[in-house]
């Protein structure tokens, strides 16, 4: 039949082409490399939030003086010399893949230099004691690794910096959470509408490469162990999933919308100053924080994880030794004071947490025997209201708990959460990511000529944003 492969010419196509198998080696290597930056950033973050521990075990009172301190080092260190490297990491990929965004000034969004900025950054963050994660970071850190390969590439080979950016992203958060699928599926819902045969194929050696690095390093386990649903059904959860599902999307919706404000600015006496003292601002949002660890006896601030841990372990234990409310309301506060801080973190674990934290609270407010299935909801619900990813969030937490059996559940809780958050808040990283765009954008061009809160972006020595 006419059109069909010629199998042996190319076979001995592929084997001839020296370039493109160089090329080829050239992603890998790339790969490798944004796994083990992954790999590091991680190592590094845990360290420098285990030394905050130590510290605050030691002498109680010392995160009152350290976390202020710590904080404003950090944002003025940012700010002086690594603008792009503050917030989340995944509204600067965002924006570097828009098309609007010139190709000389991806730069200021996603580079090489950046992600190790970011890694030093988010790590002096979590040293200072504040509530923000490394996973939304390591999108921004793998995506400035895997970019780099460009000028390596030769023109033949056929692979944009599109390309790159979405696989290097999605590598990202394969390898920060250890859920390859969760990373194909982030990749196609919040970086990539439209994914080509071939950018396919690179995101899927990207991801297999990074994750298998990061496999090495941290092992092939379900990051939250096993949630048991051994006899659960469907009905067992549909009352209280339902109360975790909307509870979750009413506060992750505020959530979102609350960073969004802190994001722009707001006409208040708050972002005025921080406005005008951005370095004075973060101290005083990082001594609130260090209360906040000093009250919650350090639960409430990092990552988080250890304190989801220790709900799950609680749920399957001892569910009386729950105290409910205090934990998430005060991780709530902390989360976006860090936020507002304009430090570089992100808020995927904080959500988990939080995610758990409220499930932890119905369950127990509720008198439910299932505690660890709606742990494991509300995980999945709150981060699926913050980032409006219901489909992300779902193979995250599915992943991260092994939690196969409870597939629908976990499907149903994601989009009812998200449906709730997109009535209180705009989509949080796309609307950052729209923000951003004013900044390369000629200023005839520019939508809105109200003035906005000082970001990343700003130049130096003005109160706006750039348009």
């Amino acid at each position: 039949m006419k059109g069909e492969p010629d199998f042996l010419q190319n076979v001995r196509d592929e084997v001839s082409d020296a370039r493109q198998w160089l090329d080829r080696a050239i992603i890998i290597a790339y790969a490798v490399l944004a796994g083990l930056a992954v790999v590091v950033f991680t190592l590094l973050a845990d360290a420098a939030f285990g030394a905050y521990q130590d510290m605050r075990s030691t002498a109680w009172w010392s995160p009152l003086i350290w976390t202020p301190a710590v904080t404003a080092l950090v944002v003025w260190l940012v700010r002086r010399w690594a603008p792009g490297a503050a917030g989340s990491g995944v509204p600067q990929v965002l924006t570097a893949l828009a098309p609007e965004t010139p190709l000389d000034t991806r730069g200021r969004f996603v580079s090489l230099k950046l992600s190790f900025a970011k890694i030093l950054a988010v790590s002096g963050g979590l040293l200072a004691g504040l509530s923000i994660g490394r996973q939304g970071p390591s999108v921004q850190v793998a995506a400035g690794v895997m970019l780099h390969a460009r000028r390596w590439l030769s023109p033949r080979s056929g692979i944009s910096d599109r390309e790159l950016l979405v696989a290097g992203g999605a590598a990202g958060i394969a390898a920060a959470f250890n859920t390859p699928l969760g990373g194909i599926v982030f990749a196609i819902e919040e970086l990539s509408r439209r994914l080509m045969e071939r950018s396919s194929a690179l995101m899927l050696v990207a991801i297999v490469v990074a994750g298998l690095v990061a496999v090495s390093a941290f092992g092939n386990l379900s990051y939250f162990g096993r949630v048991r649903t051994d006899g659960l059904s469907w009905w067992d959860l549909i009352g209280p999933g339902t109360v975790v599902a909307v509870a979750c999307g009413l506060l992750g919706g505020l959530l979102a919308r609350l960073m969004l404000a802190s994001f722009t600015g707001m006409p208040d006496r708050f972002c005025a100053y921080r406005r005008k003292r951005p370095v004075a601002f973060a101290a005083i949002c990082g001594f609130v924080v260090a209360v906040i660890a000093v009250i919650s006896g350090g639960a409430a601030v990092g990552v988080g994880h250890q304190h989801t841990h220790l709900l799950l372990e609680q749920a399957a234990n001892d569910p009386s030794a729950h105290t409910p409310l205090l934990f998430t309301g005060l991780k709530f506060i902390a989360s976006w004071l860090s936020a507002w801080t304009g430090i570089p973190g992100g808020i995927f674990g904080p959500s988990l947490s939080l995610g758990a934290g409220v499930g932890a609270d119905i369950a127990w407010l509720l008198d439910s025997p299932h505690g660890m299935a709606l742990i494991a909801l509300g995980m999945c619900g709150f981060l699926a209201a913050v980032t409006q990813t219901p489909i992300t969030a779902m193979i995250i937490v599915m992943e991260m708990t092994d939690g196969h059996g409870m597939v629908l559940s976990l499907m149903a809780c994601a989009l009812v959460a998200s449906g709730v958050s997109r009535m209180i808040s705009r989509p949080l990283y796309s609307t950052m990511s729209a923000l951003m765009l004013r900044s390369v954008r000629p200023a005839d061009e520019s939508e809105d000529s109200r003035p906005t809160e000082p970001g990343p972006y700003s130049r130096p020595g003005t109160d706006s944003a750039p348009r």
